[in-house]
């Protein structure tokens, strides 16, 4: 069998995230299998990169999967391209070696979180920002995240309650710039728990609102409690940018 490679863009609004689920077919892995499934006659599987939650979007996600096929990988991504919804597309294909996995072997991430800060809705984004109108300190959620950076147990900022797996990561950036109204986290890092990227802007929302202070961040880590650390935000603010191999 020949092993693609696919980058995939979407806007996660309607979905119920990426990872096949028994209790609807409304995922972007079930869209996917089911189309290559039926081009090549036979069952499809197909892992990305991560299974980014219902509501979240891809600029980048990354994605593989073995078939034997006449089909060249322009065909097959035409093929795709033409059965899949019209907010979801392939951006690109290639044949890659046989052992590539999209999440084993990814080493890098980048996501961004947009965030709406101003009292006035931004009607043409609203599927992409989540609105605050609180003012926001930026130089205060700066140097909160200062703090985040490094080799750190981020068992506080998950939604996973109990797991054997390790929750040590490393971030090597986080961005934060405000272009007009707008303020955008830029995260990049190893690999990210399930909700940390939300968990995380959350915690620096409310250091940004004053509600926290930039040190309670040592705190809350050290703590490992998931209740120490901020809100989970929407998901419509979040979108995964790159993934690096």
């Amino acid at each position: 069998m020949i092993n693609y490679k696919i980058i995939v863009q979407y806007e996660g609004t309607k979905y119920q995230g990426w990872q096949r689920q028994e209790s609807t077919g409304n995922t972007l892995q079930g869209k996917f299998e089911a189309i290559l499934s039926r081009m090549c006659d036979t069952k499809v599987e197909i892992q990305a990169s991560g299974r980014t939650d219902a509501g979240v979007h891809a600029f980048g996600q990354v994605a593989n999967f073995h078939i034997n096929t006449e089909k060249t990988p322009q065909e097959i991504m035409d093929y795709l391209n033409q059965y899949l919804p019209e907010d979801v597309a392939v951006i690109a294909i290639e044949i890659v070696s046989e052992r590539f996995h999209s999440r084993l072997n990814a080493k890098r991430k980048t996501y961004r979180y947009r965030v709406l800060n101003s009292a006035i809705p931004h009607i043409f984004d609203r599927r992409y920002v989540y609105q605050v109108e609180t003012a926001l300190d930026v130089d205060r959620m700066q140097e909160a995240a200062s703090y985040l950076l490094g080799t750190h147990d981020f068992k506080a900022f998950t939604s996973t309650k109990k797991s054997k797996k390790s929750t040590v990561r490393t971030l090597e950036t986080i961005r934060i710039e405000q272009v007009l109204d707008e303020i955008q986290f830029t995260y990049v890092g190893n690999g990210f728990l399930y909700h940390m990227v939300r968990i995380l802007t959350g915690t620096l929302l409310e250091v940004g609102m004053g509600e926290k202070s930039a040190a309670d961040i040592l705190t809350i880590m050290e703590s490992g409690l998931r209740e120490k650390a901020g809100a989970l935000v929407p998901a419509k603010g979040l979108t995964l940018l790159e993934v690096e191999y």
